[in-house]
């Protein structure tokens, strides 16, 4: 009986620590993404570096990631091979903050070889219009063109697929 209460015990410590590391994981980010956009997704109308125009309001109807990088970004690099893979399941834009001229990015993407959807900010006014001060920094809107998730710093792949299904379908 002893024995069993112990490990009761030991089981809701654990619970607890877990939940207290949860906390300040999702702490941590609410303070990161503080001067982020919310609500309403800003507006993004653009060129694509292949030269197509995007624009974010005629994409309703479907989630949406809108990932924020930079070439000179090294977890930007690190992440990279998971935008990718999202850009072949999902509705992806991403946004290159500062990152050099069009045929410096399309050199950067082709050596790379990556074939997601990029925008070049070069001056940056598209990531201050999303109060992006840093990279990299994913945001997830729903159907209706709102903001639900924002992610500053790494993300997984199941961290993403998971915010694009509680967006999709809840």
């Amino acid at each position: 009986m002893k024995n069993r209460q112990k490990n009761n015990n030991k089981f809701v410590r654990i619970l607890l620590q877990l939940l207290l590391i949860l906390a300040v994981i999702i702490g941590v980010n609410m303070w990161r993404s503080r001067d982020a956009a919310s609500g309403a997704a800003p507006p993004l109308s653009a060129a694509t570096l292949a030269g197509e125009h995007f624009d974010l309001h005629k994409q309703r109807g479907r989630p949406l990631f809108v990932h924020f990088w930079a070439e000179w970004c090294p977890i930007c690099a690190f992440e990279q091979d998971t935008v990718e893979a999202l850009s072949r399941d999902y509705q992806v834009i991403t946004v290159a903050m500062s990152s050099g001229s069009d045929e410096e990015l399309r050199a950067y993407m082709r050596d790379h070889g990556l074939g997601f959807r990029v925008i070049n900010d070069q001056q940056g006014q598209i990531a201050a219009a999303w109060g992006v001060a840093a990279v990299p920094a994913t945001f997830v809107i729903d159907a209706g063109g709102e903001i639900r998730f924002v992610e500053m710093g790494y993300s997984t792949r199941l961290g993403l697929t998971a915010r694009h299904w509680l967006v999709e379908y809840f």
